[in-house]
């Protein structure tokens, strides 16, 4: 299933520990995303809404049948920039 709209594909930023350990580590920011989306889908979105670039997208589907994203950036700075414009300091 494609989407157009990237709202519908990502629904919100996740702020966990290993979210932030993951973001200073890795450049990874984690994200809840529609359970139908594919990793194209989340790439171009996160593309779209957030002016950056992403270098992959990993998934994980957690038992209680949320969809997570693993968004690595391709530079850390914009990772650092993009969480404290989502509000995770």
């Amino acid at each position: 299933m494609r989407f157009k709209d990237p709202y519908k594909i990502i629904l919100y930023p996740l702020q966990t520990e290993k979210a932030v350990r993951l973001r200073e580590a890795e450049s990874k920011l984690v994200f809840v995303v529609n359970p139908k989306s594919n990793k194209s889908d989340i790439k171009k979105a996160i593309e779209r809404l957030f002016n950056v670039k992403v270098k992959d997208v990993n998934t994980l589907i957690s038992l209680t049948g949320k969809k997570k994203a693993y968004v690595r950036l391709l530079d850390s700075a914009q990772a650092r920039d993009l969480a404290t414009q989502l509000g995770q300091v």
